[in-house]
């Protein structure tokens, strides 16, 4: 409820208009990461975890802030050094962060999403600004240690920084993230999936957008076959999807979607628009950070090995037809916590319905199911061909008497 639309056709968002919050947020990134930069790195403290880095910036300047052209705000920093750390582990340099979110204005999403959250996107790319609710926000701060602690094995937008910015006495939360779904690759289709069935369709309001996230049942009914995998990259991305859902169900987390989009590399190849360089293949986005692909690679190099030149950081498969596809993946809304109203929801759903097909349920019960969901309905194992000496074998069998 707090985005609206202001009298000149602005986005607002808790009555600040989204240029104004565009604005702030690079100033406070840009002041927060420089003055970060003046000290010596060093271990992670626990005590790193809650510290909050509050910093005035007036329109007409001071000794540490720029004159601006927006109204006076306070910028507020969670965790400063552990998110530093944060960066330095996913191979993110101070000065490439601060180019990809402050070199250029941040491009509005014209989609909200359920939530009414604002989504920014960085002008190349690589990162998603998200607002958030307060008790998101919370939920998020006191998840930090833990988020540390198994932060190599965590699965999602692996880099959630929580800040705030304070304009006009409200305090606006953000998140940012890197970015799942590169804009310079065309997606053909594009999934949100709970491993549930209960009322899991896409509406007709959002089937009539450019650019629809379907649901579960579209799925089933659109791919029935699921998406086809090399054996290696099934395996691997199947135990990562495990030993993620081990992380969530450990902070009690549920509620949680899997984001797959799909790049048809024949489709875009026939329609003459792969998006890029114009080579029938779509531009590599600069892979600052941990890409669909390189996420699974971890388990994949103890067991077997990937050819993963040329795939953009998609991860390649093939549906039932055959033809080659590019699936960009992550596991997305995780700050939803088994709270009490979560509790109540799943009761009075259960009442009414089967109560192993609601989307919130239990987190250990969520996680298995989600699992079992995407390890045999979304995604499989090409199917091996037997080999000429299995048919010869059998084709010389014996034929059985009348």
């Amino acid at each position: 409820g707090h985005r609206g639309v202001d009298s000149t056709g602005e986005t607002t968002y808790k009555k600040t208009t989204s240029s104004a919050l565009k604005g702030a947020i690079q100033l406070g990134i840009t002041h927060t990461v420089g003055s970060l930069s003046t000290k010596p790195e060093r271990d992670v403290l626990m005590q790193d975890f809650y510290v909050v880095e509050s910093i005035f910036f007036p329109s007409e300047g001071s000794n540490l802030t720029p004159a601006h052209h927006y109204n006076d705000f306070r910028f507020k920093t969670y965790a400063p050094v552990a998110f530093r750390y944060f960066r330095e582990l996913f191979g993110i340099r101070p000065d490439d962060y601060l180019y990809s979110l402050c070199s250029e204005p941040l491009i509005e999403l014209s989609n909200s999403g359920a939530s009414g959250s604002l989504f920014y996107v960085s002008s190349d790319d690589e990162f998603i600004i998200k607002t958030v609710q307060h008790k998101e926000a919370e939920f998020l701060q006191k998840l930090l240690p833990g988020y540390y602690m198994s932060l190599s094995p965590f699965p999602c937008p692996p880099f959630l920084v929580p800040l705030c910015v304070q304009a006009g006495g409200k305090n606006i939360r953000i998140v940012v993230m890197n970015n799942l779904l590169p804009r310079s690759v065309r997606m053909h289709l594009k999934y949100d999936l709970k491993g549930s069935t209960y009322k899991r369709r896409a509406s007709q309001k959002e089937r009539e957008k450019v650019f629809p996230t379907f649901k579960d049942l579209d799925f089933m009914q659109d791919i029935p076959d699921g998406l086809f995998l090399d054996s290696d990259t099934y395996n691997a991305l199947c135990k990562t999807l495990q030993r993620d859902c081990l992380v969530l169900q450990s902070f009690k987390i549920m509620d949680y979607s899997l984001l797959v989009a799909i790049h048809n590399l024949d489709q875009a190849q026939r329609a003459g628009n792969a998006g890029g360089d114009g080579r029938g293949r779509p531009a590599a986005q600069r892979a600052l950070y941990s890409t669909a692909m390189e996420s699974i690679q971890g388990e994949a190099r103890r067991g077997g090995t990937f050819e993963t030149d040329d795939q953009m950081g998609g991860i390649p498969a093939r549906n039932s037809r055959g033809e080659r596809l590019l699936l960009y993946i992550g596991i997305i809304d995780v700050l939803q916590s088994y709270r009490f109203v979560k509790k109540l929801e799943h009761s009075w759903k259960a009442l009414v319905h089967d109560g192993d097909t609601v989307s919130v349920h239990r987190p250990s019960f969520y996680a298995e199911r989600f699992q079992r969901f995407m390890c045999h309905t979304v995604f499989r194992k090409i199917p091996l061909k037997p080999s000429p000496s299995k048919r010869s074998r059998s084709g010389g069998a014996v034929p059985r008497r009348s």
